[in-house]
């Protein structure tokens, strides 16, 4: 009995230390990426653990393999670095860490791709190009019908802008809308003291928007509590640009100001002839805005200081576009490129009538609509016109531009889809009233219209489906990858 009792001592012994030495073994597998979500093209950098010991691990983003890691003596790898594909749909994608099909270990985590369009004119810079979307082209914009559309109590002058799922906009009722991006159920509203005709930025969790009643708000992004609130001596139509922790915003009162974007403090303020509805933009260090005083100016980004100004020949209410080095706004006269550095004339171009609609820069190409009732393309380097497209009315809306079609709204009512490199109509949908300046993402087009409504359309005869979750076992390694 005794030497039975020791042996199976022994034997149990021996298996607890086993389960010591390679307690890793009995771990699920188990994966960490650096990003939960972002636009296609990210850079992920992936980690695992709870694989066997000095094994290769694949890696796949949905059903592609991208990588190849080799674990550590405790299983574990990490700083593998991927990209997500610049093909890769909206919604939920898999990355996989997959054992070769010998031994079957796998780990999956989800990844959001999502193609926010989350200020206006896509980002603080306003070139106003997704150049992510990957749904609508100029092969399915033709088939775009309405998605949803949703009653606000009153005209919308605001351009929606969409972040996370959400869509958010202002209304002449005073009030800031969300919207659930996909069906347009409302998610909460919250009430100003004027018409919101500016167009919100939304940062870090943070919408940031003016009002007629001489504020900027800071809102929670998902329940729409007033985080802060500054007050300008003006109304403000301009949108605010949210860049490097700061809020710029120009106001009725003449002024240009820089908040801080966690508190409302301002950090500097800039004072122009007349009033200012341009919506500045930010790139490289420096604030470009417009003013009714007829000028262009650039405003040091951390101190307001005046780098230079351009004197047009009207008022400029346009909004300012910045790419390749180039600034490219509309004013009562012309529109205008100017160097971003020096401010110096680079071309001008003159439409039929005043400009308001700020500029698109696209793939070397300017888009610009004009109170003359046209929409014009011209050359970004040298202003040649390459194409014009009349629409019924005036155009003050701003263009926005997404793999290879130029969507813009019309006071007309309509809103347009055109192919960017010839300027013919792929698609228009008739509102009730004015159109604002769409926003385009993952796969829809959003706009408001001064007949109260919001719209959103889609691709409604091929809808886009997000990725199935691959079956781990079903993946198969490229041969060769990491050789």
């Amino acid at each position: 009995m005794t030497t039975s009792l020791k042996s199976a001592g022994r034997i149990a012994g021996m298996f607890l230390s086993v389960v010591l030495l390679c307690g890793v073994c009995f771990a699920q597998p188990a994966l960490t990426l650096s990003a939960a979500g972002g636009p296609p093209t990210t850079n992920l950098t992936v980690s695992g653990t709870g694989f066997p010991a000095s094994t290769a691990v694949d890696i796949y983003f949905d059903t592609n393999n991208l990588a190849l890691a080799v674990t550590d003596g405790t299983g574990s790898f990490s700083g593998i670095k991927i990209q997500v594909p610049a093909s890769a749909l909206p919604g939920t994608n898999w990355v996989t860490a997959a054992v070769p099909i010998v031994t079957g270990e796998a780990a999956q985590a989800p990844f959001k791709v999502r193609t926010n369009w989350a200020q206006f004119h896509f980002a603080a810079s306003h070139t106003g190009l997704n150049p992510y979307e990957n749904v609508l082209s100029r092969t399915t914009a033709p088939d775009l019908g309405l998605r949803w559309s949703y009653s606000t109590g009153g005209n919308v002058y605001s351009s929606p802008v969409v972040a996370n799922g959400v869509v958010y906009v202002g209304s002449n009722d005073n009030n800031v809308y969300a919207l659930n991006a996909s069906t347009g159920a409302e998610l909460w509203q919250f009430t100003t003291g004027g018409t919101v005709s500016s167009i919100p930025a939304v940062v870090n969790g943070v919408v940031y928007v003016g009002s007629d009643d001489n504020n900027v708000y800071a809102l929670n992004a998902t329940t729409g509590v007033e985080l802060w609130e500054f007050i300008t001596g003006g109304l403000i139509g301009s949108s605010p640009a949210v860049a490097n922790g700061g809020v710029y915003v120009g106001s009725f009162d003449h002024n240009v100001y820089a908040l801080d974007a966690f508190s409302g403090a301002m950090l500097w303020q800039f004072t122009t002839g007349s009033l200012v509805s341009s919506s500045p933009a930010v790139a490289n260090g420096v604030v470009y805005v417009g003013s009714l005083d007829d000028n262009v100016y650039a405003l040091s980004q951390s101190s307001g200081a005046k780098l230079w100004q351009f004197t047009t020949g009207g008022t400029v209410g346009s909004s300012p576009a910045v790419a390749n080095g180039a600034v490219y706004i509309g004013a009562a006269d012309n529109v205008y490129a100017l160097n971003a550095t020096t401010g110096f004339e680079l071309w001008q171009f003159t439409t039929g009538d005043q400009v308001i609609s700020a500029p698109a820069v696209a793939n070397g190409v300017v888009y610009v609509g004009s109170i003359d009732d046209n929409i014009y393309a011209l050359n970004a380097s040298t202003g040649a016109k390459r194409w014009q497209f009349a629409t019924g009315a005036a155009v003050g809306s701003s263009p926005a531009v997404a793999n290879g079609v130029v969507y813009i709204g019309g006071s007309d009512g309509n809103v347009y889809g055109l192919n960017a490199s010839t300027g013919a109509e792929l698609w228009q949908f008739t509102t009730g009233n004015a159109v604002t300046s769409p926003a385009v993402a993952n796969g829809v087009v959003y706009v408001g219209s001064a007949d109260y409504n919001v719209y959103a359309f889609s691709d409604t005869t091929n809808p886009a489906q997000e990725p199935a979750r691959p079956d781990p076992a079903t993946l198969r390694p490229s041969l060769g990858l990491g050789k």
